[in-house]
């Protein structure tokens, strides 16, 4: 019997992250004691006619409202589809970047693996079932916590000694002008010192480096210090072919971008330009699984490693499938506030600064599907009113 499709329900829900604010500007988040930070995130089940249920948690506002658009169209399909479905919902959506697609699929995988009944991993063909996080920071702040380089040189020793193989800043970028930038330059160079050689260390600014002169900067101060890589460092945004070809001729240290190039076109005439060394997947970002294997496939034909952004199961699920990468992103940490991952696990699985065995490493779940249990309670009990059912 061919399942069915019988109904998709999407339901907006807000948590609290304590000790959490944002800066000045209003959007990097920032450790603020004594501050509450509400987030909110989308939970979806796909219903069938065989009593199979696809999960996730995940998403985003724009993204739901292009689920909006779509979802209709999957009602009364094959949810085993999976291709065939990318391809129409790609297509429907060539308007938009296309960041509806990325839940809806995430949680088709997970059908596929209760129909089936084995992890995404074992789908997609298992290379790894452990492999190493890095320690992914909060951004720079101005309340005591990773407010000055000794700051960011300690919490990476602490990390280190935790386990952790690997270490990446989110600084405090160009907000205060040179201020910020000479914090950059020092940090750079303090952990260099203090760290390098027995940590692989990143640098990522968030685009917030306002002149390609201070990203120069900042650069050839991760030369010195043997950075690992370089990350979507200035005020293009991250989509600029050109200039970050320019950026790695005078560089050494190497390039790691297409985290904010949608698309799997726009990203593989990223590589073929020659403008990052390093890429960039999210199974949320970039069309679920689906889309960010077609990523790792792109990046191993052009012989380079994909790196995974951010937290989570379909992440793990995906890194479990991929020969070429290198780590886990564990993100947000810092030393005096939680990460921001939403409290709906029931079970012991975890991202929070803790997870990692004594070598860094983390496991890919091993139930069906993402081999999570969602809290539904919780979710339910924290709902917003935005509640949509397509059937």
């Amino acid at each position: 019997m061919v399942p069915e499709i019988t109904k998709i329900e999407s339901v907006e829900f807000a948590y609290p992250i304590e000790d959490v604010g944002t800066d000045q500007h209003g959007f990097n988040l920032v450790y603020e004691p004594g501050e509450v930070t509400e987030r909110k995130l989308f939970a979806i089940k796909i219903h069938t006619d065989e009593g199979t249920t696809g999960e996730y948690v995940g998403g985003n506002s724009p993204g739901a409202a292009q689920i909006n658009t779509f979802a209709d169209y999957l009602v009364g399909k094959n949810p085993l589809d999976r291709e065939r479905h990318w391809s129409e919902i790609k297509r429907a959506l060539r308007k938009y970047d296309r960041m509806g697609i990325g839940p809806i699929d995430i949680a088709l995988w997970d059908l596929a693996g209760k129909y089936y009944d084995a992890p995404i991993h074992e789908l997609l063909g298992t290379y790894q079932t452990k492999f190493p996080a890095y320690a992914s920071t909060y951004h720079g702040d101005e309340n005591g916590g990773l407010e000055t380089p000794e700051d960011f040189a300690a919490f990476a020793e602490e990390c280190h000694e935790m386990g952790y193989q690997a270490f990446k800043i989110h600084g405090w970028g160009g907000s205060e002008g040179s201020r910020d930038l000479d914090r950059e330059l020092e940090t750079a160079r303090l952990l260099g010192e203090r760290v390098g050689g027995r940590m692989d260390l990143m640098h990522d600014p968030a685009c917030e480096l306002e002149t390609f002169g201070d990203t120069l900067k900042l650069g050839r101060a991760l030369d010195e210090a043997g950075f690992f890589w370089y990350e979507d460092p200035y005020r293009d945004g991250g989509i600029s072919q050109h200039a970050h070809r320019k950026l790695r001729q005078k560089l050494q240290t190497p390039i790691l971008q297409t985290e904010h190039v949608r698309g799997l076109e726009p990203f593989t005439d990223f590589i073929d330009a020659e403008s990052t060394d390093f890429v960039r997947a999210d199974p949320e970002y970039d069309g679920g699984i689906t889309g960010a294997m077609k990523r790792v496939s792109v990046a191993e034909g052009h012989g380079l490693d994909v790196e995974f952004h951010a937290p989570g199961p379909a992440q793990r699920h995906c890194i479990a499938a991929t020969r070429n990468t290198n780590y886990y992103e564990l993100a947000l940490v810092h030393p005096d506030c939680p990460n921001t991952q939403p409290p709906v696990y029931e079970g012991d699985y975890s991202d929070m600064i803790d997870t990692i065995d004594e070598n860094g490493m983390v496991e890919v779940p091993e139930g069906p599907g993402l081999g999570v249990d969602y809290d539904w309670d919780y979710i339910e009990n924290n709902a917003t009113g935005s509640v949509h059912v397509y059937e």
